[in-house]
């Protein structure tokens, strides 16, 4: 599973790091892609993983290139929001990594994987947000209250 360090006030994953951990799970983080503008990879991250400071200041794996995971191979990406609303939609920092990252999903008929689970603080919620042509909807989106089922497939 893809989760994210905090930044910026994002909800703190590192107790479901540490049980993912306990639990003999394959983490993995989001890192820059060197080559691509705007684009995403994900490198595991255990207790021991090295990690370096992006171009934004973001602690990502010091991972060789070749330890980099393609979207399409993990089964659930946590993603980080800024707001969302019950319908999948999100607002995210503004960069679009994520919508550039997984938009081979806009042209899949049948949405296996990966996963993608927003989460967020329930004050986030918002009653609706724009949604835009190159925007990827959110399957499900966890709160301190709750999980909530968007009803995208």
């Amino acid at each position: 599973m893809a989760l994210f360090l905090p930044n910026d006030g994002e909800i703190d994953l590192t107790p479901l790091i540490d049980t993912a951990w306990r639990q003999r799970k394959r983490c993995l983080l989001p890192i820059l892609d060197r080559l691509i503008e705007r684009r995403l990879f994900f490198a595991p991250y255990g207790p021991d993983t090295p990690l370096k400071a992006n171009r934004f200041g973001i602690p990502e794996p010091d991972s060789h290139p070749h330890r980099f995971i393609r979207p399409l191979a993990v089964d659930l990406i946590l993603v980080p929001l800024v707001a969302f609303d019950r319908n999948g939609n999100r607002v995210g920092m503004g960069g679009g990594y994520y919508d550039r990252t997984l938009s081979f999903l806009r042209h899949r008929m049948d949405w296996r994987r990966p996963t993608l689970m927003g989460v967020a603080f329930g004050f986030q919620e918002a009653a609706a947000i724009d949604s835009r042509p190159w925007d990827i909807p959110l399957q499900y989106i966890a709160t301190d209250s709750g999980i909530i089922d968007t009803g995208n497939r």
